[in-house]
């Protein structure tokens, strides 16, 4: 067996990218010191698989993703020796369900906007033009983040005692509820840190490794699950709110300032503790 795999898997939206504009020129030099390490750069978000391959483009990154928080993981065809026993192929990729199709969760939100009315926003209900105005995109990536396959965002609109009767409805309805930085997410069983499990355990199957020592980046209550089973965790600071709580202590890195910044400085900081454990070793 190999030593040992390497990974960082990583939030986008205020981690990877700045929170307002989705610049991420301060994170560039240590993309480029993970590309050279031979390190790959898993991206893992909220986004839809359309939106994810569009950033990966733009990134240049051509590593496993997992979109819509959790519910899918794609991997490009022919990235590891054998297909993963448990995807299928579909468009270049071999694709990993971890959550039921968003029409499902449409039903269930579509009941409660009758008996919520105005209380809350969801994307399908919006539209492009709604999700321009709620997100700040530009017309063509919202129309790419409206391309959901297994689940809705919503944005909340009413009071917290309307948003607790919101929620048990919805997961009485058998979806469960993830709060990133601005949306509840609502989907099936899925999170991201179950979808870095399973991909975790297809890098060390791939690679015959004996070990997998990967980083998960994220500054949302979202990222909380795979902040959690990860090796290591780099929280992200955010400015509008305090960083979720953790259960776990060790391991457990705090960048400096925010977004990008932070994340560079996080990931380098993590790189340097692996550099002085095979020092020591």
């Amino acid at each position: 067996m190999s030593a040992a795999v390497y990974l960082v898997v990583t939030d986008l939206d205020g981690s990877l990218l700045d929170h307002h504009d989705y610049n991420y020129e301060a994170a560039k030099p240590v993309l480029q010191v993970l590309e050279e390490m031979r390190i790959p750069v898993v991206l893992a978000s909220s986004k839809t698989r359309a939106e994810m391959l569009a950033l990966r483009k733009e990134l240049d990154n051509e590593h496993p993703f997992i979109a819509e928080n959790g519910a899918v993981i794609c991997i490009p065809e022919r990235y590891f020796q054998e297909q993963p026993k448990d995807s299928e192929l579909r468009d270049g990729y071999w694709i990993k369900e971890l959550a039921p199709s968003r029409e499902q969760w449409r039903a269930v939100l579509d009941e409660l906007q009758n008996s919520m009315p105005g209380s809350f926003m969801d994307f399908a209900t919006a539209g492009t033009d709604g999700i321009v105005e709620m997100t700040g995109l530009s017309f063509d990536k919202a129309a790419l983040a409206n391309e959901r396959e297994y689940s809705e965002p919503v944005q909340w609109r009413g009071s917290e005692e309307q948003l607790d009767v919101f929620l048990s409805a919805v997961r009485e309805a058998g979806a469960s509820v993830l709060k990133g930085g601005r949306f509840y997410s609502v989907s099936g069983d899925c999170d991201k840190g179950k979808a870095l499990l399973w991909l975790r355990q297809e890098y060390a199957l791939a690679a015959g490794a004996s070990a997998v020592y990967d980083l998960a980046v994220g500054d949302g209550e979202n990222d909380v699950p795979m902040l959690e089973v990860a090796r290591h965790a780099l929280q992200i600071p955010a400015q509008d709110r305090a960083l979720p709580e953790l259960e776990r202590v060790d391991g457990v890195i705090v960048g400096e300032g925010y977004g990008p910044q932070a994340w560079s400085l996080g990931v380098r900081e993590w790189l340097r503790g692996l550099y002085q454990s095979r020092e020591e070793g």
